[in-house]
């Protein structure tokens, strides 16, 4: 059996959570979040655990019971915690701002960029060089952060770009000169 796929969700108080069939909905003091399950598991609640049970050992049931304990597992978390990414802008003159809810960056093109961080997401910009991504869906937080990124990711030569707050960049040494 699977480890993670055994172990029961515990949901707090203020969390309500509705199980029909495949589909469930988690409903906390953030927000709200809803998916369709696969429909081979079996998901129960016993009072305040939610239990995930799997058919049988096939290799899919086997992959597939650990993804959905953690996906509701996630989804129970985002409504009482939610969840939260930073980005760094390495370079001279790269900066951040909001305008409205909108994220708009300035990293060397000749325009500035845009970004609309969507519906139950939150975008924030302490300094002119850091950017808070916050939201209650973990896939959606890490989706929005990854596209940010990809505007312009950090290159190995000097550095410069965006990259997570802890991300490690591995300079190259360049070109030798004579």
């Amino acid at each position: 059996m699977s480890r993670t796929g055994r172990k029961p969700v515990t949901v707090p108080d203020k969390v309500e959570v509705q199980i029909d069939g495949r589909n469930i909905a988690v409903t906390g003091p953030k927000g709200q979040i809803a998916i369709v399950l696969p429909p081979e598991m079996i998901v129960e609640r016993e009072g305040d655990l939610i239990h995930v049970k799997r058919p049988s050992d096939n290799p899919r049931h086997r992959a597939l019971h650990g993804l959905t304990r953690t996906l509701i597992n996630n989804m129970v978390k985002g409504v009482t915690e939610g969840y939260t990414k930073s980005l760094e802008l390495v370079g001279v003159g790269y900066k951040a701002a909001l305008q409205g809810k909108k994220l708009v960056l300035n990293v060397g093109y000749s325009h500035p960029v845009v970004f609309d961080p969507g519906e139950n997401m939150e975008i924030e910009v302490p300094a002119p060089t850091k950017i808070i991504v916050k939201g209650i869906d973990k896939q959606a937080v890490g989706n929005l952060t990854a596209v940010i990124r990809r505007t312009f990711p950090p290159e190995p030569y000097k550095g410069k770009g965006i990259r997570y707050t802890n991300e490690l960049v591995r300079q190259k040494v360049g070109k030798a000169g004579k």
